[in-house]
Formats: C-alpha cells, sequence, structure tokens
C-alpha cells in the first residue's frame, strides 16, 4: 500500500471579523459622545484680541447670556434649558461647592443687549462670585 504524504500548507488570510467588530464600537462611541461635545447654546461673540485659558485649569463654569436674555449654564442637568436666575447662582453655587477654583466665564451674544450681561454679572456677585472672565472669539491682530 502506498503512503500518501499530505502537507498542510499554512494559509496566508487575516481573520477580519475582530476588526469589524472594534470597528462598530468605536463608530457607536463616537457616535454617542460627538452631540455632547457641543460648546452650550449658539450666541455670536464678540471679537477681541484676547489670551486663551490656560490649558491645565479646570473646567470653567460658562453662563452663556443669548440674544434674547435668557440664562444657561454648562454645567446644569440640561445646558440647553434656559435657567431663571434664581436657579442660575444655585447651580453656579452647587458647582462651585465641588470645586471652588474652577474660572466662570461669561458668553454674550454681540447683537444682545449689554443690560443682559450686566444682569449676570449681578446674579454671580450674589453668588460670591469674586472673579469672571468673559468669552470672545479671536480677534484680528
Amino acid at each position: 500500500m502506498a503512503r500518501i504524504n499530505h502537507k498542510r500548507r499554512a494559509k496566508a488570510e487575516i481573520n477580519v471579523v475582530p476588526y469589524i467588530d472594534v470597528m462598530l464600537v468605536l463608530l457607536i462611541i463616537f457616535m454617542v459622545t460627538a452631540p455632547l461635545l457641543k460648546q452650550g447654546v449658539d450666541v455670536d461673540l464678540p471679537q477681541a484680541p484676547a489670551n486663551p485659558l490656560d490649558v491645565n485649569s479646570p473646567e470653567p463654569l460658562v453662563v452663556t447670556v443669548d440674544k434674547s436674555g435668557r440664562y444657561f449654564l454648562n454645567t446644569s442637568a440640561t445646558p440647553d434649558s434656559a435657567l431663571q436666575g434664581e436657579q442660575l447662582v444655585a447651580e453656579i453655587r452647587k458647582a462651585l461647592n465641588k470645586q471652588k477654583t474652577r474660572p466662570v466665564m461669561v458668553r454674550g451674544d454681540k447683537n444682545g443687549v449689554y443690560q443682559n450681561v450686566i444682569s449676570v454679572l449681578v446674579l454671580l456677585q450674589q453668588a460670591n462670585i469674586g472673579s469672571v472672565g468673559l468669552v470672545t472669539e479671536p480677534g484680528d491682530d
């Protein structure tokens, strides 16, 4: 009886199924996190040549005043929902009790009434905020 010699050859194939799984997981992660990257309510910021915030500083509390004078806070439970003055002060106090060194910034619409920004500054003063920054778009030098 003749002996049949069957040699096995190595297959040169790449199994791409695990890569597809990883790609789908990454796609889902990006789809979920992309809406969270939105920087609050859209306002037209005034332009001014100012220095950016220090990268190492804690995430600031950003109070946004839109064109119609409504207040928004980036750390509230619903950052896209307008807050009343008392709610804004309470939310800011709560956030600063957790981390006292957080900077407080105001984003005011350049087409809005200046009184709206002043009203926010008064509310921040009532919340015992000693230092407030104003957010602007980078201006032309």
